[in-house]
């Protein structure tokens, strides 16, 4: 379980270890005492687990034997933005959407921010798996009755949805911008790895194809923009065998296009490149068919345009080729993989939008 926040980690908070004890065994230790204190848990095991963006996350078992999932921010700055992505969970929960929930404080808080630790306390999600080595079989649907449930309980968020024009998710003049600035910082390093080597005939490709990706978002007609979970990614998307077990991890509620969320699982570049493009694209109906029988108020203008903007999105995108101008301390084999995998999906989906949408518009007639 990752972090829900929208903003950058700032600066960790300080916690002095003491003669003998390790900064890991203060934290812990610390837990334990935020755990007492503010919600009444006297936790028998604290173990800690894969951070978040701006989290420090921790297994917790207490004296009953019950599993708890901690998250401590490592800044108070932006507590107030973390509060709403917990309230939006709490609401997706409360329609009968799978997700984690939130323990509250013995103050009734969904977050504690008065001790020494900020934190916030939730269910934990046992015996499952993310969607993060991508979509097969039976997931696909599942993943579409899943995402069709969250967004038709957003779709009653007292922040009205609206029509947008479906030109409008990329900004490509930006997009340009980037790329030509990413070409010349790497034109000008001193030396290039192979990654470096590679990621500068990505962006340069990526550049020359603008055109057609802006030719392309042409063509979207209007689409749903609405408040959305905001990071549908593999990772926060957990499985229990072939059934979703919780989509978790949700954002600050803001609003976006409907059919990019949609894209951001249905067009995972795993996904994409596991399967050959006839297998993806019936994985790919089969999530919209199962998405449209949990949404039915769903437009199909915006399940059909859903490849087509995920495809622009990623295109239009610098991450992760911008990765070792700008963060080169968090560059490892994994970040390399997915960078080429990512492109390649990409250009795969631009190459095959038209005979895509085709097949998607008459499943769902």
């Amino acid at each position: 379980m990752s972090t829900a926040s929208q903003q950058p980690a700032s600066k960790p908070l300080a916690v002095p270890s003491p003669p003998g004890r390790t900064a890991e065994e203060e934290q812990i230790m610390a837990v334990a005492a935020t755990l007492v204190l503010a919600y009444g848990l006297h936790p028998a095991d604290i173990t800690r687990i894969p951070e978040g963006t701006a989290t420090d996350n921790y297994a917790v078992v207490d004296q009953a034997g019950r599993r708890h999932f901690a998250k401590v921010y490592r800044t108070r700055e932006h507590l107030d933005l973390e509060r709403t992505s917990v309230e939006l969970s709490e609401y997706c929960a409360d329609g009968g959407v799978a997700t984690a929930r939130a323990t509250r404080t013995r103050e009734h808080e969904l977050i504690e921010t008065q001790g020494r630790l900020p934190m916030s306390l939730w269910s934990y999600v046992p015996h499952t798996e993310t969607a993060e080595g991508g979509l097969a079989g039976a997931r696909w649907a599942a993943v579409g009755t899943a995402m069709g449930r969250l967004h038709s309980r957003l779709a009653a968020h007292p922040a009205a949805a609206t029509l947008e024009p479906g030109a409008a998710v990329c900004d490509v003049a930006a997009s340009r911008d980037r790329f030509e600035h990413l070409i010349h910082a790497y034109e000008h390093m001193p030396r290039l790895g192979e990654f470096e080597t590679w990621a500068l005939q990505a962006a340069r490709e990526r550049q020359a194809i603008l055109g057609d990706v802006e030719r392309a978002l042409a063509l979207l007609p209007q689409l749903t923009v609405q408040v959305l979970h905001g990071d549908t990614a593999g990772p926060n998307v957990l499985f229990k065998d072939n059934e979703i077990a919780a989509i978790v991890d949700f954002r600050p509620p803001a609003p976006g296009y409907l059919a990019w969320e949609i894209a951001r699982l249905g067009c995972d570049p795993k996904s994409v490149l596991d399967n050959s493009a006839e297998s993806w694209l019936t994985g790919y109906t089969d999530l919209t068919l199962a998405y449209r029988d949990a949404n039915p108020k769903a437009s199909v203008d915006d399940l059909v345009s859903s490849p087509r903007v995920g495809c622009a999105a990623m295109l239009c995108s610098a991450f992760p080729l911008s990765v070792p101008v700008e963060r080169p301390h968090i560059l490892d084999a994994a970040m390399e993989a997915y960078g080429r995998v990512r492109h390649e999906a990409a250009l795969m989906l631009l190459d095959r939008l038209p005979v895509m949408e085709e097949a998607l518009r008459d499943a769902l007639r």
